[in-house]
């Protein structure tokens, strides 16, 4: 296992798959400036590294985050201008975004409190795993704010459906795991002391398939809203035309010959 050179959060890298993680556990995890900075910058970099395959973003001490943090972000936003405020609130949306366009599948292991930020971290994930235990809010409206934060308004719907969100995002209360799980946020629910393990099973299920073609799949789902019906079989078809000329295209056709497993290089 390799750790990795961050600052404001843990990072940890193993066959191919990050494990980060917010590191203030007796805080319930918040966010300030510099994490949410390093980990846009982490995300953005992410895009170009191949060495990794899937990331696990976990919990830690039994939370995944308590959101912006009261005291090192919430107070000096009360003394900002507006310039300043927007280039805040344009930060904190620059990491979902980089999550969006890292090129590689984002796992959120969810235990305890998941709230503000926390929740839109673990919206922006691709996949969620929770425990029984864990509690998502999106409570911006509880501190005198919209809840359109950080894309929630255009993600969260597509995850539940649009009347589930109108109602978490008006009233900032938390989401139940038992909700989350049957409203389709999260993908399963598993004990505490299991949350770890399936997490990152899954995350080497996903790094042991054709990783090129992981990052078209995210690309697309990223993209495909936003487009017509025939606009996206097109994009599809085009994307399709491309991962047949990978390496991992041919593989999978030999050992299907071979009655053999595919081994997937990522080219």
């Amino acid at each position: 296992m390799t750790a990795a050179d961050t600052t404001h959060f843990l990072c940890t890298i193993e066959d191919g798959i990050a494990r980060i993680a917010l590191d203030r556990p007796e805080r319930k995890n918040p966010l300030t400036f510099d994490s949410y900075a390093e980990l846009r910058d982490w995300f953005r970099d992410l895009h170009y590294n191949d060495d990794i395959k899937a990331v696990v973003f976990a919990s830690n001490g039994g939370n995944f985050s308590s959101g912006g943090d009261v005291h090192d972000i919430i107070g000096p936003l009360t003394r900002m201008n507006m310039k300043e405020l927007l280039q805040f609130t344009r930060m904190t949306g620059d990491l979902v975004k980089a999550m969006v366009n890292c090129g590689k599948p984002v796992i959120a292991a969810i235990d305890g409190i998941c709230v503000g930020a926390g929740a839109i971290i673990a919206m922006a994930s691709d996949l969620r795993i929770a425990t029984p235990e864990a509690r998502v809010a999106f409570l911006f409206t509880r501190v005198g704010l919209a809840g359109c934060d950080m894309g929630a308004c255009a993600i969260l719907p597509r995850i539940i459906g649009q009347g589930r969100a109108a109602e978490l995002l008006y009233t900032g209360r938390a989401m139940s795991a038992d909700e989350g799980a049957a409203w389709g946020f999260h993908n399963r629910l598993v004990a505490a002391d299991a949350l770890e393990d399936e997490a990152r099973k899954l995350a080497q299920q996903i790094a042991a398939g054709p990783n090129f073609g992981h990052m078209i799949t995210k690309t697309m789902l990223a993209q495909e809203w936003s487009m017509s019906i025939e606009q996206a079989i097109e994009a599809e078809a085009q994307a399709q035309a491309i991962c047949m000329q990978t390496g991992d295209f041919e593989r999978a056709y030999r050992a299907f010959v071979a009655k053999e497993k595919p081994v997937f290089m990522g080219d």
